[in-house]
């Protein structure tokens, strides 16, 4: 009879042991440990550690993607209410782990683009695509009348994901919600006004002749 695969059970707690301890502090033993798996299984199934995590990145954006096709390419929602859902959706995810896991993308990107080319290739692929779909937003709310209609979507699509990342990290060190909160609250309060947005696109447009 063949032997059962253990390459679920792998991935499945191989995803929560390693947004737990993070890419250079998960071991291969650790992951197989967490999965209840023989200890050869692993190498059955994934060439390396790299290819391995590789995997669960890629699982990873799946999930980010359904909630941005729910959410920010949601067209039959108003677009700042979706780009806010979007935010409460990953707000809420990372309330389950008590603030303490962050985001395996930022996470990723803090850590294993430094040690796996593939995975830092990925995460650029993956970052821009969120950036098109923030920016796929901004540029709905423009078209609302939500946004100023000289708003830069690119630039503040730019800007709005680093922050976020700068406040996920954040929150992840004080194991508390309040460095997302506050980044939410001002993001709409302030920066997602359209008075601002006239000023804010002005800048960035200034920002990048000036790069020139």
């Amino acid at each position: 009879m063949p032997k059962p695969s253990h390459r679920e059970k792998l991935l499945e707690a191989g995803f929560e042991v390693v947004l737990e301890r993070g890419y250079c502090g998960a071991s291969v033993r650790d992951i197989v440990q967490a999965a209840g798996a023989p200890q050869g299984s692993f190498t059955n199934h994934f060439a390396s550690k790299d290819a391995f995590c590789l995997e669960l990145l890629n699982r990873y954006f799946a999930m980010v993607e359904e909630n941005i096709r729910l959410t920010l390419r949601n067209d039959a929602a108003k677009p700042l209410a979706r780009l806010e859902e979007w935010l409460d959706i990953l707000i809420r995810f990372l309330k389950k782990a008590g603030m303490r896991n962050g985001c395996l993308i930022g996470n990723f990107s803090a850590e294993a683009g430094e040690h796996s080319e593939p995975i830092r290739h990925r995460l650029g692929e993956v970052t821009r695509e969120i950036h098109r779909s923030v920016t796929y937003c901004l540029e709905a709310a423009v078209k609302a009348g939500e946004l100023h209609s000289s708003a830069d979507c690119d630039e503040l699509a730019q800007f709005l994901y680093a922050s976020l990342q700068g406040a996920i990290l954040q929150s992840k060190v004080e194991h508390s919600a309040v460095p997302l909160e506050r980044f939410k609250k001002t993001l709409f309060a302030l920066v997602l006004r359209p008075d601002a947005e006239a000023h804010y696109g002005q800048a960035g447009r200034r920002s990048r002749r000036g790069r020139n």
